[in-house]
């Protein structure tokens, strides 16, 4: 197998760059449904459910890409990975799947639309915690001998990835209750304002008890934070975290809707760099690095043509729909 490293970096870049588009894209409107408890009112719910009715979808576009480039360019990868995630990715997916069916259904019906309620914010609970566990149980090490995963059902529930699958709902609660700052006006508005300081400490709390522990569970990873002179390249993610988070609790109190959802965004994306600076090389870390598991060569130029033409195309079209229902949601004038 002729492998190119340049190529594998370019292909993991580019794989990377559409998970981090799914997380936070999806992630607001998995945020949103997990808020659905502070927001008793069903005239309140139709007006959050509003908010992502449009884009809530078309979102989950990037996680398609993202999982079928994985599959594509490092097919190795995939196959050690996938039996080792089966449980969390199929609980994932089985929520996002409940999450769409409940989120058409409820308009359907008013005597029993609490139980649709019910059904989208479980299946976005169950979707968030999937993804955040998966996240983990790749963090913490997978067993692989030769080429083939050697570990048992059970090697994802541990108290590590029971950790991170918390993180990522709250995490997902924060920029739901931004984007709802975003969008709606005063009363709503303002709940998104009481809850969202909160949700924000809670999800700092999660970031560093995770980058705590995260260093010790892989020598490389180690190295990668704290071996010297590498520590002066890294130590500015930790820092412009702190730095982000200053920030955000300062519009949260100035109340400049726009600001915390793109400061959120800002610090999912620094999150997204420290995991980058934990793992890189590896795909499966401690065991299979990306140029061992990418594909050939004429593959990965292949893929690479693809993405080329598919990412600007989906951002075109994601960007326009974004234009197009931009703005504070008119709660009597609906999308449904």
């Amino acid at each position: 197998m002729t492998l190119i490293p340049d190529l594998a970096s370019i292909l993991a870049f580019v794989i990377a760059f559409a998970i981090f588009l799914y997380v936070v894209m999806d992630g607001f409107d998995l945020g949103v449904a997990l808020l659905f408890p502070f927001f008793p009112k069903p005239q309140d719910r139709d007006v959050i459910m509003n908010t992502v009715a449009p884009v809530w979808d078309g979102n989950e576009t990037w996680l398609v890409l993202g999982g079928g480039a994985v599959f594509a360019a490092f097919p190795l990868a995939y196959a050690v990975l996938m039996p080792a995630l089966y449980a969390p990715i199929i609980a994932m997916l089985l929520g996002l799947v409940f999450r769409g069916v409940a989120f058409e259904f409820r308009w359907r019906t008013k005597r029993g639309q609490f139980l649709w309620d019910i059904a989208f914010t479980g299946g976005s609970l169950v979707a968030a915690l999937g993804q955040g566990i998966a996240l983990g149980t790749v963090l913490q090490g997978i067993t692989v001998e030769g080429r083939a995963y050697a570990g048992g059902w059970w090697d994802w529930l541990t108290p590590f990835t029971m950790l991170t699958g918390a993180a990522v709902v709250v995490g997902y609660a924060a920029l739901g209750a931004t984007w709802l700052i975003l969008k709606t006006t005063g009363d709503l508005r303002d709940r998104a304002y009481a809850l969202a300081p909160g949700l924000v400490i809670a999800t700092l709390g999660a970031i560093a008890l995770v980058s705590a522990v995260t260093p010790f569970l892989e020598g490389a990873y180690w190295q990668n934070w704290f071996a010297w002179p590498r520590i002066l390249l890294v130590a500015p993610v930790p820092l412009a975290v702190v730095g982000v988070a200053i920030l955000l609790f300062r519009m949260l109190a100035a109340r400049r809707d726009g600001w915390p959802f793109v400061l959120m965004l800002t610090l999912f994306g620094l999150c997204f760099v420290g995991l980058g600076v934990s793992i890189f090389p590896f795909i499966v870390p401690g065991a299979i690095t990306i140029y061992q598991a990418a594909a050939p060569e004429i593959s990965q130029r292949f893929i690479l043509v693809g993405v080329s033409i598919l990412i600007p195309i989906i951002l075109a079209y994601t960007a326009y729909a974004y234009w197009v229902f931009r703005g504070k949601i008119d709660i009597d004038a609906g999308y449904h």
